[in-house]
């Protein structure tokens, strides 16, 4: 039935925009139950090796403290449940509970935790716990650390893939390039630390989590305190900032809640920014070889892409850098494999559009090696390879505007100006690059519940336990719901993060929109069904006797197709029904789509540098972005992710890493240490999109966007760089002395 439509695609003000900037929001640390503790995690300071000893008889005397937790006390944890949560594979995440021996694997694990009356106090007697160790030498070059060959990315990619015969392509080509990138350790260092407040109810748990994946706790902390899942309950309906880490459950939700149940009070513990960067999750460390062997005339015959990433002792977590490259190009002739390598650093997790971003940096930068060596334009290359199909899965794609982009993008930016010898271009004295690369994230959908309440004053609230990080979930959901109500936005509630509502999956991959959007659609016209049943079936509707499929939803009525005239209001439904309100519930379900196409969300990246030749620093002066991530719900909030994905990117580029030294120690654990870009650093960037809804892959038309713009800027600016200078840059970021 077609459904009217008011909001989605409206620039529509953030509806949760307000809470925010009056300090009304409430995150995870503000949370405040009675007679609430404190806790403050203490570290290792050695990267490997075992502890020998505690002293702890000064902070348990110091004033306010109530207690200290180490190995010795800590009430008894099960084994976490990480098969779970990723049933098709390989757990990625940390399995280790926390404080569970005395071994040490990484500098900044957590060794203990004081609990004192106030926050100040337990930090205070945090700095008399001594801990006395015997270390071990730490592995911490990846080059020379022990490692294995991963059969899959959590159980979803396949990363040791082959087609096509790579050797005869490598016999038989015209030109080939082969170049070694590589990508730093970089922090995903959100405004908002990590934090969790932990209170227990006789045998019930309740967490106050800064999580984006409320339900994944709730499985995790159940199973580690030996609870059934319904004796914990996990609120978080704001997330100052993710960008990929409280994906999953870190040790501090643990220990909070253990901490709480020794004391016997409720616990807040809310990690320092020095403890983000070592019990939090990172980006790893990338070593990635791409060869490509190509014919004479610029086709690929050839593509080998080979990745070593960094993990921990205690988790297996790789970073899938080729899975683009199975599909984003077209090429008979594709080797790619995946090697992680065991280091004494914390655990790694997803960071925005994992594998993705670091792996067009390396497939990105090697496509630009490869057109100057063919004396191909860079933009002419991309599209002489365009894959019109996915040729990893032989699948035709549900929807693809890639020339599209390629085209308004290179429009916009003037590409056709460009001269293509380096250092050609200038402006006065600084050298002027233009490099351009493309943007890829795939489009994914998982499975979600959703419920809708329609009240009887005609309003209603949609309800799922979805996640708000900052990407616009509450008003994109409210939207959705309005118009499928036939409701204005004003007239609409949406409700998330919280696992007393309907299952959601973590606030990741891009796949919100896709999937809880899915959901909330499905209940809305569930309920507008049952207003439509009631209606007809009234005689003292007007509506009576008319044949469902002839109603329609507007203005938060029920009207007659052949006659807007002939209407019944949702109130006055209720009304004569007897009823307060009115409910319905559905699931969105996975893709229908996924065994008939390949779903994937592209762009195009142009990147306008000026450098110096004296002092080579590097300045990003314009960008230009044109992206297909399928329908565009809320252009306004869809245009702040883009600007956001860029502008992370252009960090990645130019600012980002993270510092260890030779013990293994994390020398940057702040932001003064860690740089990243502020409002100097970002120039003017033009976002537009193509806008075509992709209906084959979901309702809702959309497929998520959230990470798709950080992809292909490093790459792009990197191209921009040695046209301006002639000096390629394959090691992150692109820094002063790597152009000296």
């Amino acid at each position: 039935m077609p459904e009217p439509r008011a909001a989605v695609g409206q620039p529509v003000d953030r509806v949760d925009a307000a809470l925010k900037v009056t300090g009304r929001a409430r995150y995870a640390a503000e949370f405040q139950p009675r007679g609430v503790a404190h806790a403050v995690v203490v570290t290792s300071t050695i990267a490997r090796g075992r502890v020998t000893g505690y002293e702890t008889a000064a902070a348990e005397k110091s004033p306010g403290v109530l207690g200290v937790m180490t190995p010795r006390n800590i009430p008894p944890m099960k084994p976490i449940p990480g098969g779970e949560l990723f049933p098709k594979g390989k757990p990625p995440l940390e399995l280790r509970a926390p404080l569970a021996d005395d071994r040490v694997h990484h500098f900044g694990q957590a060794v203990a935790v004081v609990i004192a009356d106030t926050f100040e106090r337990a930090t205070q007697a945090a700095t008399q716990v001594r801990v006395s160790y015997a270390a071990d030498e730490p592995v911490l070059d990846p080059t020379k650390a022990d490692g294995y060959e991963p059969e899959s990315f959590a159980g979803r990619e396949e990363l040791q893939y082959h087609r096509g015969d790579w050797e005869r392509a490598v016999r038989d080509a015209a030109v080939k390039i082969e170049a070694t990138y590589r990508t730093p350790v970089e922090h995903h260092h959100p405004l908002e630390p990590a934090a969790t407040v932990a209170e227990w109810d006789g045998d019930s748990l309740t967490l106050h989590d800064s999580s984006r994946w409320v339900h994944a706790v709730r499985k995790v902390a159940a199973g580690v305190f030996g609870l059934a899942p319904e004796k914990v309950r996990v609120i978080c309906p704001f997330v100052g900032g993710a960008f990929g880490s409280k994906g999953f459950t870190w040790q501090h939700d643990l220990l909070a809640a253990a901490a709480a149940k020794v004391v016997g009070r409720p616990v807040k513990l809310v990690l320092t920014r020095a403890q983000m960067a070592t019990l939090a999750g990172h980006r790893p460390e990338t070593i990635q070889t791409v060869a490509l062997a190509a014919a004479k005339d610029g086709n690929l015959i050839g593509l080998r892409h080979a990745t070593t990433s960094t993990t921990s002792p205690v988790a297996d977590f790789a970073e899938p850098c080729g899975i683009l490259t199975k599909h984003l190009y077209s090429c008979p002739a594709v080797a790619v494999t995946h090697r992680i390598v065991r280091v004494n650093r914390s655990t790694p997790v997803f960071m925005r559009a994992p594998g993705e971003q670091a792996g067009t940096f390396a497939l990105e930068s090697a496509l630009d090696e490869l057109a100057y060596a063919l004396g191909i334009d860079p933009l002419e290359l991309r599209l002489k390879n365009h894959a019109d199909r996915d040729e990893e899965k032989d699948r035709p794609w549900s929807s693809k505007h890639l020339k599209e982009c390629y085209r308004r993008g290179a429009e916009r930016f003037g590409w056709a100006k460009r001269d293509p010898r380096p250092r050609a271009m200038r402006d006065g004295r600084r050298l002027v690059g233009w490099g351009m690369a493309t943007a890829a994230y795939p489009g994914i959908r998982a499975e979600a519940k959703a419920s809708v309440r329609v009240a009887a004053d005609g309003r209603a609230v949609a309800a799922s336990a979805a996640h708000e990080i900052g990407n616009g979930a509450y008003t994109v959901m409210t939207q959705l719901a309005a118009d499928a109500l036939g409701l204005s936005v004003d007239r609409v509630r949406f409700e998330l993060g919280d696992t007393d509502l309907p299952f959601a999956p973590a606030a990741g991959a891009s796949q919100t929109t896709a999937t809880v959007g899915s959901a909330v659609m499905a209940a809305a016209a569930a309920a507008r069904t049952k207003l439509i049943e009631l209606a007809v079936a009234d005689r003292a509707s007007p509506l009576f006797g008319v044949a469902a499929d002839q109603v329609v939803a507007k203005g938060g009525k029920l009207v007659t197709k052949a006659d807007a005239a002939k209407a019944d209001g949702y109130a006055d439904i209720l009304r004569r029904a007897g009823r307060n309100e009115l409910s319905a519930e559905a699931a969105s379900g996975s893709a229908d789509a996924k065994e008939k196409f390949s779903v994937l969300s592209t762009g195009a990246q142009f990147v306008e540098v000026r450098v110096d030749p004296d002092l080579p620093r590097v300045r990003v002066t314009r960008v230009v972005g044109v992206f297909d991530p399928g329908r565009v719900l809320n252009p306004k909030a869809a245009r702040s992710q883009f600007l956001g994905g860029i502008t992370m990117g252009l960090g990645a580029a130019l600012l980002e890493r993270t510092a260890y030294d030779q013990r293994g120690t994390v020398v940057n654990p702040d932001l003064e240490g860690y740089l990243v870009p502020v409002n100097s650093d970002v120039p003017e960037i033009d976002v537009s999109f193509v806008d075509e809804p992709d209906f084959a892959f979901n309702p809702t038309g959309g497929r998520g966007l959230g990470e798709l713009g950080i992809t292909g800027v490093a790459a792009a600016v990197a191209n921009a760089v040695f046209h301006a200078t002639g000096r390629r840059v394959r090691h992150l970021p692109i820094t002063v002395d790597q152009l000296l």
